[in-house]
C-alpha cells in the first residue's frame, strides 16, 4: 500500500471511495435520500474545490493506493475550522472501502493527516464523527478521546456528533506506527 499527496488526476476515484464509502457507513444512520442523492458528478466537483482551493485553505489530502494502484482510501486536514484553543488540527475527512478496512490504511492515514500538521506546529487534532459511525472505535483504539459533542440535521433528521480529540499528536503517530 502506498499512501501519498493527492493530485488532480486522482479526483474521480477520490469522488467514487467517498460516495461508496457513505452508502456502505451511513445506510441506517442518516436518512435514505441523501445516500440515494449522492453522485460521483456531484463529489468530483466538490474535490475539485477542495484541491482547487488547497493552498489558499491551508488543507491537504492524501490518497492510499492498493498494490494494484488502485485508490482505496483517502483523508483530508486543515487548521482546525473553528478556532478551537486546544485541538489546533482537524481530520475533516477520512475513507476506506469497505473491502480494505482492518488492514492498517485508515492508522497510516490518519498518521500521515498528523504527520503534516505537525510541519506546521500543530501537535493537536480533532475528528468529527457521528455518533452511531462505527469508526468511533477505530478513534478510541488510535487513543483519541471524547471531546465534544453537537446535534446537527442531515435530511430532515437530528443526528449526534461526537469530537475525538488527541491532545498530542506524538502519542498518536507512536501509537499508530505498532
Amino acid at each position: 500500500m502506498i499512501v501519498r499527496e493527492a493530485i488532480r488526476n486522482d479526483i474521480p476515484a477520490i469522488a467514487r471511495v467517498h460516495v461508496d464509502t457513505w452508502r456502505t457507513t451511513y445506510r441506517g444512520i442518516v436518512p435514505d435520500e441523501i445516500l440515494a442523492n449522492l453522485s460521483y458528478e456531484k463529489r468530483e466537483n466538490g474535490w475539485h474545490q477542495v484541491l482547487n482551493n488547497a493552498a489558499k485553505d491551508s488543507n491537504f489530502t492524501y490518497v492510499a493506493e492498493s498494490q494494484s494502484g488502485k485508490i482505496v482510501g483517502f483523508a483530508n486536514g486543515e487548521v482546525e475550522r473553528a478556532g478551537d484553543p486546544v485541538y489546533r488540527g482537524e481530520l475533516n475527512a477520512i475513507y476506506v472501502l469497505k473491502s480494505h478496512q482492518q488492514q492498517g490504511i485508515g492508522r497510516e492515514l490518519v498518521r500521515v493527516v498528523a504527520q503534516k500538521l505537525s510541519q506546521t506546529e500543530i501537535h493537536s487534532m480533532l475528528v468529527w464523527v457521528l455518533a452511531q459511525n462505527p469508526a468511533c472505535r477505530f478513534y478510541e483504539t488510535l487513543g483519541g478521546q471524547k471531546v465534544y459533542e453537537k446535534e446537527i440535521e442531515r435530511g430532515g433528521a437530528n443526528l449526534i456528533e461526537i469530537a475525538y480529540g488527541w491532545m498530542d499528536t506524538v502519542n498518536l503517530k507512536h501509537h499508530s506506527a505498532t
